[in-house]
């Protein structure tokens, strides 16, 4: 065997053989000649003499080979020690050696066993599970009450100006945070305090830009400001206050960028009412694609007014906007770059597979070409998600000099810590001085979901709808299976399918709300109020349509679904092609001349040759038959003379006859019959005549056929459509609700579209026309319409989102029409910004009177989709926007489309296709009658086939006859989207079946992950009936750019309740009369380390729902179901026994947890200690995020690991501090690595 070059891989040794020899060193067989090797101590590589292979020791041996010697005095932890009786010294002695000699002395010793027990502390009892602990940990995890959301709110460190109009308020968490010291004096103060065009709250905007606008991001760029308060506040004066002050540094030109026209005279509004008239506003919609400071422009100075869609726009030579609007600024611009309404450049950072759109990139460019600009973003719904901040880059949260390299690291940072992470980067915004976001009270606006049931005709027309839907798809796969060659087109008619199926269907749950929203309005203008109704979509498209196709005069309203539908089956609708007509006499000729140009019996000189007639000629043949040939004739004779093809005599060309097909020359006297004369025109010979027939033959079949499949898929088609035009389908909303309160003339319009069908003053029939009149330009109809409702000319109001933006329609005091608003919303719109969007149209500053809010939904599962996914951007939303999530409206019922909702799914599905067993038993069916559960998953598996979830699917026969079988592709699995839009096509019954089956599987895993403390509830607050702050708070962190800081606060807290407090709060119960049969003082039934738990339980919000207060923790958020009381606790009828209990445990709660003494956290364990020290980092968390972050990553505790919010109010001196809570067992380690942070970045 040759010696290998490198040592061979690791491969296992053999045994090595322990043995002496090699003082102290041990015995190996060598891996490669296996000879037996002595391996000298403290050696671990080494070559053997033998096959000179270099090898190592293995890892057994090595550790045991380096093993640090046995001290021979001092205590082994592992071992017992016991005295010698003789020499008292005292031995490391092993567990379970009875006898064994003394090393000092020498003497022979036995163990005592019975004595032995005095030498080592009793071992604690096995570890029972407290069952009352976990549910108190459980309790403690979800927090405490829920405290008021909004404060009150005034400029903490600015006095100037008068106090606002309305009553503007906080969110509590953001009002915890102090904004940095102002520093900034405005050059208009005195013009201000003289004018009062401003309120406080807009001066002290205009004072924390203008100074954030002095610093610079570690990048270079000027920092940016952020103003997040809500719609109403009045943001736009505040702007106009911003330009004016910049005008007087001589900063002479701004842009100011919006998202409709429209817009331009509220700028000027503004403008004029801060004082500002001499500067001007330019329309740059107006104005040339040249440049503006150009002589025939002449745009020298002032506010450059444009919006979003300008931003990207271009002229047809290819100058862009953006490019005019920077040369416009040029080098060095130092001026205002506001982003008025700025959420409109989202989705810079889209979605996994999504396209950034090009109005976030144009943004994202303007912000880089103007480095120095003093940026303005300014929204009311700010980030609705985090990700939609990904345009905000003059915040400095991510990049140079923050712990987020990049934005889609801050976002990660964000998606972890979910929704209490977002309130802290509102906080954070807010201590550096970067964000303000204030919001008009809700007070006195009064929210309401009115559930707008089916009305009978209604819930029919839906199932026939659905039921139609359903048949169309199978009409369609079927017709589709006859195209085999149109695959490619296939996935588009289901793209354009579903979106239809998903318009129509949205459109029938508006119409269904129709007769509701009359009916409130109605009431609404009985009670002397006014109303607004919001919509999204007009279905002007399908009423242009139908007004092309059938004429200005018409006989009833259009009917949306039916128009949609109408156009997908004529645009869809898969025909077979339409077979060409036969050919004619022409192109028979054509034909046969075509079937002949590839035969190869032809020469390339037309002439035929004996020896291949139609046959082609072999290789061998061609190389010694047709090359000749055509070297050596020449062109004269081949067109003098040629040789007939039957009788092979040479005649001259003129005698013979050529065939105008297969070109083959003859005597006509040679054919059979002979031709006496000859044709002038085109001959073809027999043979050629023949296969052209049978060819035409075969084709006019095969046409005749063709045009049959044809004319029966058109027949099809039309019958489908004669169908779609028979089904009883509604009327387009929109002019049905202006046509039931009273037409036009009584309903003030503020949508995008261009016309409407107004009914005949004779009441018969309908007309459309435009929506302006001679003295009404298009560009002014909404201004013209928002006008007559103000003044009260008008007391209805239908906006959309596409006519209303920026649009004031509140009961304004400056108004004539100042009656209460009801606000109805027939249609949520897509995106809760949008939602709040036009929540705010209503609900502004300087209004004699809040509105009322009517969210309109129908009794249909799968509409709350479009709820869903509101509720899942206000839950967001109220985060950023409004700081705290449980600020503003609370559609968080309707959260469906979450990680819980993906979970619950795919449990229903799975369930469904019975891959797994349901985690619930679906409604309408009993656990004692599986038949009814097995129907139910029948029917929603055909539910799911009918909607194209379930696809493959296949009837089964034998002994599965009846069963239906396919597959749910995984991208569908956890798509709650496309279930939720899908299940909108089913019919009510189902729908609904299928609907409430996901949610209680969902209340079910949300339930779950609450009890396992993975649940994220947002900001917690923490409550006690003591709580003071402990010493003086520790600054960890200070943010080099503002000055801001990071603090640790400890609070000591005293959560118990005494049994005074107890009784008293169980006779006010009593003493109201809202007191339940099952009132009262409980104890555990079961003991846990000699103790039993006690509680008073009493009925709360809900029948038969309790709420617990324990004597330790006091009042729990949850409320326990009286089956579950009753189960784990008994009625104590002796109030004796309930007091002592009940002090007993209060006593001993105020020094130990209740997993008694030997819990394995000792005292960094809270649950259910009455007295408690808790550790809360509040100021700036963002820039120490990452240290945090790995600091509790090393916790025990599940629910200590994750990042918790929590607000907590001093109860001494009302101070209140929102922060991060650091679970006691990680304060140590917190600081310590801020420490670390602190001495590398000073």
């Amino acid at each position: 065997m040759g010696q290998p070059s490198v040592p061979p891989p690791l491969t296992p040794p053999a045994p090595p053989l322990m043995g002496g020899g090699g003082g102290g060193g041990c015995q190996v067989r060598c891996a490669g000649c296996r000879m037996i090797l002595t391996v000298g101590a403290g050696l671990t590589e080494f070559v053997c003499p033998t096959c000179q292979l270099p090898q190592m020791l293995p890892p057994e041996l090595v550790s045991r080979t380096h093993l640090p010697p046995v001290p021979a005095h001092g205590i082994d932890p592992t071992k017992i020690q016991l005295p010698c009786a003789h020499c008292k010294a005292i031995l490391n002695v092993p567990h379970g050696l009875s006898r064994f000699a003394c090393p000092q002395c020498g003497i022979d010793l036995a163990v005592d066993v019975s004595k032995l027990k005095q030498f080592f502390p009793p071992r604690p009892p096995p570890e029972e599970v407290n069952e009352v602990a976990i549910e108190v940990e459980r309790e403690e995890d979800e927090g405490g009450m829920v405290g008021e959301t909004f404060t009150d709110y005034r400029p903490p460190k600015l006095s100037i100006g008068p106090p606002h109009p309305d009553h503007v308020v906080e969110t509590s968490s953001l009002s915890a945070v102090q904004p940095p010291e102002p520093t900034y004096d405005l050059k208009i103060k005195d013009d201000l305090e003289s004018s009062n065009a401003l309120s406080c709250l807009q001066i002290e905007t205009l004072v924390y830009a203008c100074q954030r606008h002095l610093h610079h991001l570690q990048s270079g760029a000027r920092a940016g400001f952020f103003i997040g308060d809500g719609a109403g506040v009045g943001k736009g004066r505040t702007i106009a206050g911003l330009i004016w002050e910049n005008w007087h540094h001589g900063m002479r030109k701004a842009l100011w960028i919006s998202v409709g026209s429209d817009l331009k005279f509220d700028a000027r509004r503004d403008l004029d009412d801060v004082g500002a008239t001499s500067v001007e506003v330019h329309a740059l919609n107006k104005l040339p694609y040249s440049k503006l400071d150009s002589k025939s422009v002449g745009v020298r100075e002032g506010v450059v007014f444009l919006t979003y869609s300008s931003l990207i726009a271009s002229s047809e030579k290819g100058r862009s906007r953006l490019q005019q609007l920077v040369q416009w600024c040029g080098s060095g611009y130092d001026g205002l770059v506001i982003f008025d309404e700025c959420h409109k450049a989202k989705n810079l950072v889209p979605e996994a597979g999504g396209q950034p759109t090009r109005t976030g990139e144009a943004v994202l460019e303007l912000q880089a070409r103007l480095p120095d600009a003093r940026v303005i973003y300014c929204s009311a719904t700010g980030a609705s998600e985090p990700r939609n901040m990904g345009y905000m880059i003059r915040l400095g949260l991510w990049g140079a000099g923050t712990c987020f390299s990049n934005f889609r690291e801050f976002l990660g940072a964000l998606d972890k810590g979910g929704v209490g992470a977002l309130e802290l980067v509102a906080m954070d915004m807010k201590a550096r001085g970067m964000y303000v976001c204030r919001t008009l009270s809700y007070k006195g606006a009064e929210f309401e979901t009115v559930e707008a049931p089916l009305e009978g005709q209604m819930t029919e027309m839906y199932k026939r709808a659905a039921e139609f839907w359903a048949e169309l798809r199978v009409e369609l796969l079927s017709a589709s299976a006859f195209l085999t060659d149109e695959k490619p087109n296939s996935s588009q008619v289901w793209r354009v399918y579903w979106a239809s199926h998903q318009r129509f269907f949205r459109h029938m749950c508006m119409s269904a709300k129709v007769p509701a929203a009359v009916r409130l309005s109605k009431q609404a203008l009985m009670e002397n109020k006014c109303v607004v109704i919001g919509l999204q979509s007009t279905g002007e498209a399908r009423t242009e349509e139908a007004v092309t196709k059938y004429g200005l005069e018409l006989d009833d309203f259009i009917s949306g679904p039916r128009e949609l539908l109408l156009k997908f089956v004529e645009e869809n609708y898969p025909l077979p092609e339409k077979p060409e007509s036969l050919p004619g006499e022409e192109s028979v000729k054509e034909l046969q001349r075509k079937r002949h140009s590839a035969t190869p019996g032809v020469s390339l000189k037309g002439r035929v040759r004996k020896v291949a007639k139609w046959k082609p000629a072999s290789d061998g043949e061609s190389d010694e038959d047709f090359e000749p040939d055509s070297e050596h004739e020449s062109t004269e004779s081949d067109d003098e003379f040629q040789i007939c093809e039957i009788c092979n005599t040479e005649e001259e060309r003129k005698k013979l006859l050529q065939c105008s097909c297969c070109a083959q020359l003859v005597h006509p006297s040679c054919l059979v019959p002979p031709m006496i004369e000859l044709v002038s025109e085109e001959w073809s010979c027999h043979l050629c005549k023949e296969k052209t027939d049978e060819y035409l033959q075969a084709r006019h079949a095969y046409v005749a056929e063709l045009l049959k499949r044809y004319e029966a898929a058109m027949e099809r088609k039309s019958k489908i459509l004669e169908i779609i035009r028979s089904l009883d389908l509604p009327n387009n909303p929109l002019d049905d609700i202006i046509d039931q309160l009273g037409g036009p003339d009584n309903v003030a319009e503020m949508t995008g579209r261009r016309g409407m069908l107004v009914r005949a003053s004779t009441g018969k029939g309908v007309t459309y026309q435009a929506r302006n009149t001679k003295e009404v330009t298009m560009e002014m109809v909404n201004m013209n319409e928002k006008q007559l409702f103000m003044d009260g000319k008008k007391f209805v109001a239908i906006i959309s989102e596409a006519g209303s933006a920026g649009v004031s329609l509140q009961a304004d005091r400056r108004a004539v029409n100042q009656r209460r608003r009801v606000h109805l919303t027939l249609e949520l719109p897509w995106s809760a910004d949008r939602a709040i969007q036009q929540f705010g149209r209503t609900h502004r500053s300087n209004q004699a009177s809040a509105p009322e809010y009517r969210l309109l939904f129908t009794n249909l599962g799968g509409e709350r989709r479009f709820a869903s996914i509101v509720a899942k951007r206000l839950e967001t939303l109220g985060a950023l926007t409004q700081g705290d999530r449980r600020a503003g409206p609370s559609l968080s019922a309707y959260n469906y489309d979450s990680a819980y909702g993906k979970r619950a799914l795919m449990a229903m599905y799975r369930g469904i296709m019975e891959q797994d067993s349901l985690p619930v038993v679906p409604p309408g069916c009993s656990s004692e009658k599986p038949e009814t559960i097995q129907e139910f998953i029948m029917k929603a598996k055909a539910a799911l086939v009918s909607v194209g979830i379930v696809r493959d699917s296949v009837l089964g026969n034998g002994k599965d006859s009846g069963k239906l079988s396919g597959r749910i592709v995984d991208s569908d699995m956890h798509d709650v989207g496309r279930f939720l839009n899908r299940l909108l096509g089913l019919p009510p019954d189902i729908q609904n079946r299928l609907f409430e089956l996901f949610v209680s599987i969902l209340d079910l895993l949300v339930q779950n992950a609450r009890t396992e403390g993975h649940f994220d509830s947002g900001i917690v607050d923490m409550k006690a009936n003591v709580i003071e702050l402990q010493g003086t708070p520790k600054t960890v962190h200070i943010d080099p750019m503002s000055g801001a800081s990071t603090v640790m606060f400890t609070f000591t807290m005293d959560r118990g309740i005494t049994w005074e407090s107890a009784t008293t709060l169980l006779d006010e119960k009593q003493k109201d009369g809202l007191g339940s049969a099952s009132d009262g003082f409980y104890e555990s039934k079961r003991e846990w380390l000699g103790r039993r738990h006690f509680l008073l339980a009493f009925e709360g919000s809900a029948s038969g729902m309790f709420k617990m207060v324990r004597p330790a923790v006091g009042e729990a958020l949850r409320e326990m179901p009286l089956a579950e009381l009753k189960s784990k606790y008994r009625r104590v009828s002796s109030l004796e026994k309930a007091r002592s209990g009940w002090e007993n445990e209060y006593e001993v709660s105020s020094k130990q947890c209740m997993h008694g003494p030997n819990c394995k956290l000792g005292n960094f364990c809270t649950v259910g200690r009455r007295l408690q020290e808790v550790n809360v980092l509040g100021g700036l968390i963002l820039p120490i995020w990452g240290t945090i972050e790995k600091a509790l990553s090393k916790q025990a505790r599940q629910s200590h690991k994750r990042l918790r919010v929590v607000r907590i109010e001093t109860t001494t001196d009302n101070q209140r501090i929102v922060g991060l809570l650091v679970p006691n067992a990680a304060v140590e380690s917190v600081l310590q690595d801020l420490a670390w942070v602190q001495d590398l970045d000073p």
